[in-house]
């Protein structure tokens, strides 16, 4: 296979697979609930893509450092969020009591 087409189908794959920790990263935001993520599964996935960035570096594959280096940073960005709103409840929007409310 041609290095220059492994490369650019390289990009492309890592791209996909990269923008598919976005929606995960933007509910986790929104939302301030974490409950349901899993710590030990986070730091072991960060961990193998910090060795996936070794990996292309090694390998001198642009496609594998620039994948992993991105998905690195969204992984580590749940895990703060999974350590910060542990510590802070999600707030619960209420409404103001309208006119008819009784103070009860």
């Amino acid at each position: 296979m041609d290095t220059w087409f492994a490369e650019s189908l390289g990009l492309v794959a890592g791209t996909l697979t990269t923008l598919s920790y976005l929606p995960q990263v933007i509910q986790t935001y929104k939302s301030r609930s974490v409950k349901d993520i899993s710590l030990k599964m986070y730091v072991l996935l960060a961990l193998g893509v910090a060795m996936w960035i070794v990996y292309g570096a090694a390998m001198d594959s642009i496609s594998v450092i620039l994948a992993n280096t991105v998905s690195l940073g969204l992984t580590v960005a749940i895990l703060v969020m999974k350590l910060v709103f542990t510590q802070r409840p999600a707030k619960i929007h209420r409404h103001p009591p309208g006119p008819f409310h009784k103070g009860r």
